[in-house]
C-alpha cells in the first residue's frame, strides 16, 4: 500500500488510530523551528556586510542598503503569495524551492563585481526565497495543525528567527572580520540547503495526512483540495481585506513594526556601534543578546495573546519601543556599559512580541483568509522596513550619524500604539454579515 493510499485509509477511518502520546503537530512545529532557524542565517548578514562592501568596492552606504532594502521588499511582497502557493502546492515543495533560492543567491555573490549583481544576487533572489520563508509559513504550518495554544506555538515559531541570528550572528561576524565577507556568504548558502532534507522528509502539509485532527480539535478535519490560481486568490484577499479598516491599522502598525526592528536595527546597528568605536564582533554579539531575550519576549507574547486582548498587547509593545530608540543614541560607546546592556535586554524583549497578537488579531478578523491576510500584513512590515534600511544608509552618507534615524523610528512607534488601540473588536466577517 502507497503512503497516499494508507494516508486516504487514515482519514477515512480516524476513529481506528489510537491518539499519540505527542501529537505529531508537535513534531511538524519543531521541524518548522529548525527551517526557520536554518533560513535566519541570512536574515543576520546584511548588517554586517555594509562596511565590508563599502571597503572592498568602494560602493556607498546608501547603494549597498538600497540592495538591503529590495531583499525586505521582496521578503514581505512575496510572503501573500507564498501562503497562497502553499494551499495549492502543499508547505514542503514551496518551502524546500525556497531554500534552495536562497542558497544560490547567497552563493552568487562571492563571485560579484558590480553593485548590480549584489541588486540581483541579495536582493532579488534571497529576497523572494525568504519571501516565501516568512512568518507567513509559520502563520500556515499554525492554522493548519493547531486548534489550541495556537498563540504559544505562533510565538515559538516567530522566535525561531531570533535564535537563528542568535546561532548565526556571532559566527558571521567572526567570519567577516577575520576572513572576509565571502566565507560568511558561502555559510549562508549552506546553511539553507542543510534544512531542505529536513523539511522534505519530515514536514506534512496537513493533519489529514496522517490520519489525525489538528491538536486541540474536537473533530477530524478533511484536507482541503488544492487551490487552484494562487496569485488570483492572494490579490483577491488582498481587495477584500483593504475595503476594511483593521487592515489598514494591522498593515501600518506592523510597517512601524518593520522600520524600527529589520530596517533599523538589524540593518544599522553594527555599522552605528562601529561609528563610535565599538568593534564588530562586540556590535554583533550584542544583536546576538537581542535574540536570546527575543526568545523569551516573543513566547511569552504568544502566551499572553492567548490571555489578554491583542490590541492592548501591542500598543504596549510599541510605546515600550519607542521609548527605547529615544535613549539609544545617547548609549552607543567604543565599549559596551550597563545602561547598553538594560537596553540591549528591553529591546530584545520586545524585538518581534508584536506578531502573536497581530497574527490573533489577523485571524480573528480575517477567518479563513487570514494566513494570506496576514502575508499582506507582513509584506506591509517589510516594506517598512525596506524603506528605513534605505534612508539610514542615505542619512549616513549626508549627515554622518543616524541620529536622526532613532529619533524619528521612535516617533513612529509611538504613533503605531495609538493605531493599535483603536482596532475595532468586531470580527470583520460578523460586521460584512450584519450590513449585507
Amino acid at each position: 500500500m502507497t503512503q497516499t493510499s494508507e494516508a486516504a485509509e487514515r482519514a477515512a477511518h480516524p476513529e481506528d488510530q489510537s491518539a499519540p502520546r505527542i501529537h505529531r503537530a508537535w513534531f511538524v512545529a519543531a521541524v518548522t523551528f529548525v527551517t526557520i532557524i536554518g533560513a535566519a542565517a541570512f536574515r543576520s548578514l546584511p548588517g554586517l556586510l555594509i562596511d565590508p562592501l563599502h571597503d572592498d568596492f568602494g560602493w556607498s552606504r546608501g547603494t549597498i542598503s538600497a540592495a538591503v532594502s529590495v531583499n525586505l521588499a521582496l521578503y514581505g511582497l512575496t510572503a501573500p503569495f507564498a501562503a497562497a502557493l502553499m494551499d495549492r502546492f502543499g508547505i514542503r515543495r514551496v518551502v524546500a524551492v525556497a531554500l534552495t533560492v536562497i542558497a544560490v543567491g547567497s552563493g552568487l555573490t562571492v563571485w560579484m563585481t558590480a553593485a548590480w549583481q549584489l541588486m540581483l544576487y541579495w536582493g532579488l533572489l534571497v529576497g523572494l526565497g525568504s519571501g516565501s520563508m516568512a512568518l507567513a509559513f509559520a502563520a500556515t504550518v499554525t492554522n493548519r495543525w493547531f486548534t489550541e495554544r495556537r498563540g504559544l506555538v505562533t510565538g515559538i515559531l516567530t522566535a525561531a528567527s531570533a535564535s537563528g541570528q542568535l546561532i548565526f550572528l556571532p559566527v558571521l561576524s567572526w567570519m567577516v572580520e577575520k576572513h572576509d565577507w565571502r566565507p560568511a556568504a558561502i555559510t549562508v548558502a549552506l546553511a539553507a540547503l542543510a534544512v531542505v532534507p529536513f523539511v522534505w522528509l519530515l514536514l506534512r502539509d496537513h493533519p489529514a495526512d496522517v490520519g489525525l485532527k489538528p491538536y486541540g480539535a474536537e473533530e477530524f478535519v478533511p484536507k482541503p483540495e488544492p487551490v487552484p490560481g494562487a496569485a488570483r486568490r492572494a490579490v483577491t484577499v488582498l481587495f477584500k481585506a483593504a475595503r476594511t479598516g483593521p487592515f489598514w491599522l494591522l498593515a501600518g502598525t506592523f510597517a512601524i513594526c518593520g522600520a524600527s526592528t529589520n530596517g533599523l536595527i538589524q540593518t544599522h546597528f553594527v555599522p552605528a556601534a562601529h561609528d563610535h568605536g565599538m568593534p564588530v564582533t562586540a556590535a554583533a554579539s550584542l544583536l546576538a543578546v537581542i535574540g536570546v531575550f527575543d526568545v523569551v519576549g516573543t513566547v511569552a507574547s504568544g502566551w499572553f495573546t492567548d490571555r489578554f486582548e491583542p490590541r492592548r498587547l501591542l500598543a504596549v509593545y510599541y510605546a515600550l519601543r519607542g521609548i527605547s530608540l529615544l535613549f539609544l543614541p545617547m548609549l552607543l560607546a567604543p565599549s559596551v556599559h550597563p545602561p547598553m546592556l538594560f537596553f540591549i535586554v528591553f529591546y530584545g524583549l520586545d524585538w518581534v512580541a508584536t506578531v502573536p497578537p497581530t497574527v490573533a488579531l489577523c485571524r480573528e478578523q480575517y477567518g479563513d483568509d487570514s494566513a494570506i491576510v496576514f502575508g499582506w500584513v507582513l509584506a506591509s512590515h517589510q516594506v517598512g522596513a525596506a524603506l528605513i534600511a534605505f534612508l539610514g544608509g542615505v542619512a549616513r552618507d549626508v549627515f554622518g550619524s543616524y541620529d536622526m534615524i532613532w529619533y524619528a523610528s521612535g516617533a513612529l512607534c509611538a504613533a503605531a500604539a495609538l493605531m493599535a488601540l483603536v482596532i475595532r473588536r468586531r470580527p470583520v466577517a460578523v460586521a460584512l454579515a450584519a450590513t449585507a
